[in-house]
């Protein structure tokens, strides 16, 4: 790992540079390339919400910048300094979560056992586990009722707070969330939104949000870029899209 790459993930701010930024970023499959030159930048304390047609490349790029897929070809910023090829350990520490498509949690162990799972790879001090635990559910407090339940017993709405909460554990400063509302009822997906948007604006964290339900998505956000076969179409504000017709021609 180079000098820059260091001094980015050691978490010391870099005033004026963007908070997460890819630029010329191309990868693919096999060969088959999935997202070709695109760029995207998250401010500090902001929620980008991304949308798209299933297959534009939304959860590649997502796992591109947490370092779960390599990149190709262009260049991942993380406060300005690049980290290009980082493991997702050393994003981690860095202040970078992420919430998987799919919720991504083992279904045989107790939400407990989860969290202290994801507290060990994040490196949360054995001493302070305990806090941060609570902190979590000061957050989202439904996840309490449940801690002692094994995952797989658990609804699908209860199973995306534990996969957001396990997120929260290394109080990361930017938050990517890859479609959090698969498999949730509209009113679900309200009431986890809510405590998020209500923890992003007081502590100023930026999310970069992927979401097929883009009403509900826009409410939360403070700008949206569409996304279109692995290409970047149209950036604007969410009262952009208040017209149905324009937001059904993006797409």
């Amino acid at each position: 790992m180079s000098a820059q790459q260091e001094q980015a993930l050691s978490g010391a701010p870099i005033l004026e540079a963007p908070i997460l930024e890819a630029r010329g970023l191309t990868t693919g499959y096999g060969g088959a390339l999935v997202l070709e030159d695109l760029d995207i930048t998250l401010h500090e304390g902001e929620v980008l919400c991304l949308i798209g047609h299933n297959g534009a490349g939304k959860s590649t790029l997502m796992k591109t910048l947490f370092g779960l897929h390599p990149a190709e070809a262009g260049e991942i910023r993380l406060r300005g300094e690049p980290v290009t090829g980082a493991d997702p350990k050393s994003l981690s520490k860095a202040g970078l979560a992420m919430v998987p498509e799919g919720r991504g949690i083992f279904p045989s162990l107790t939400v407990n056992e989860i969290f202290e799972m994801g507290m060990w790879a994040v490196g949360v001090p054995e001493h302070e586990r305990a806090e941060r635990r609570d902190w979590v559910f000061s957050i989202l407090p439904v996840i309490a009722e449940f801690r002692h339940r094994r995952a797989g017993t658990l609804s699908g709405g209860q199973a995306q707070m534990v996969s957001i909460g396990r997120a929260l554990l290394g109080r990361p400063r930017i938050l990517l969330l890859d479609e959090p509302s698969i498999g949730l009822a509209p009113k679900l997906f309200q009431d986890l939104l809510a405590p998020i948007r209500q923890l992003q604006q007081r502590e100023g964290l930026s999310i970069l949000l992927v979401e097929q339900n883009v009403r509900e998505a826009l409410k939360i956000s403070d700008r949206v870029e569409v996304m279109k076969s692995g290409r970047m179409i149209w950036k604007g504000l969410p009262e952009d899209l208040a017209d149905n017709s324009k937001l059904m021609a993006l797409y």
